[in-house]
């Protein structure tokens, strides 16, 4: 008996884990498996089509055909991106939960609200800017018409990237103020009154006492921020459909499979577009990670 409840006792983290370890088995590893395998095929999706193995087509024809020049511009686009959002993001969530943590009047209020597109969600907070940048009678619109001036901005070459990009720092920014206003919190306070009493004020107690103590949080704010800008394709869907310059990979693995934006149905093709982004994403993560614990050790 005794031998059984210390087997039990050493087993049951195991068997309170299996669940989780089924569920992602079966909707995160499994699938990215097959993804690699139909890389190497023709699968188009279409019921009743066979498809081949065809090794490394996909790949030749993505770096070698008409349309190279087209994924070559979606993969630098989707590096501005990811940098562009990922440096806002951390910062303006950074300065969020800076003045949250002040206890200003109303600061759960403001907490909500600062988390409240990550509860809306992609296709709700997608559409209700839309709706603001709609170029006939939209708020943006009559805003810019007070400046004498007008644009369409979603259907411009020049301004639909950037506002993309604002709209997807502005719907991911919840989840880096909430964990940033976590590790302010476990801060010592002892620490500011310390740096207090030895002349620290407001910026020289950011620069020497909050910012390295932040350190483990930032690296966990901004491996979040890269891997979710550079998987991004929903954002994209749902204010511009890919037009205007705005194509980024996410976006290329979906029409190439299901046929957005003139696409044609080749999921096989999309796969190696697909482990071409996770490539992407997992050299970005590693370098990332790699300074940033470099810069936690030395702070």
């Amino acid at each position: 008996m005794y031998t059984f409840g210390r087997r039990w006792r050493r087993l049951a983290p195991y068997g309170f884990l299996l669940p989780a370890l089924l569920i992602y088995l079966l909707f995160a590893f499994g699938p990215s498996m097959f993804t690699i395998v139909y890389s190497f095929t023709d699968i188009s999706g279409v019921s009743g089509v066979g498809w081949h193995w065809i090794g490394l087509d996909n790949y030749k024809e993505l770096f070698h055909s008409a349309r190279t020049p087209v994924y070559v511009a979606s993969m630098k686009r989707t590096v501005v991106f990811s940098l562009s959002v990922t440096l806002l993001q951390t910062a303006i969530g950074l300065l969020l939960a800076i003045v949250i943590n002040s206890k200003l009047r109303g600061h759960l209020f403001y907490r909500s609200l600062v988390f409240m597109p990550v509860v809306l969600g992609v296709t709700v907070f997608g559409l209700v800017w839309t709706l603001m940048f709609n170029p006939m009678d939209g708020p943006m619109q009559k805003l810019w018409g007070l400046f004498d001036s007008s644009s369409t901005f979603l259907g411009s070459y020049t301004m639909a990237f950037p506002i993309v990009i604002f709209v997807q720092m502005w719907g991911a920014m919840g989840y880096t103020t909430v964990i940033f206003l976590a590790g302010l919190q476990t801060i010592p306070g002892e620490l500011y009154e310390a740096g207090y009493i030895d002349g620290a004020r407001s910026w020289s107690s950011f620069a020497h006492i909050t910012w390295p103590m932040l350190a483990p949080t930032v690296t966990v704010n901004v491996l979040l921020a890269i891997i979710g800008s550079l998987q991004t394709f929903d954002i994209v869907f749902v204010l511009t459909g890919g037009h205007f310059n705005t194509s980024i990979l996410g976006y290329e693995v979906y029409r190439s499979a299901f046929g957005g934006n003139a696409g044609n149905l080749r999921q096989g093709f999309a796969s190696s577009v697909a482990v071409l982004q996770f490539g992407i994403v997992l050299i970005a993560a590693v370098i990332a990670q790699f300074y940033l614990r470099r810069r936690e050790v030395q702070i």
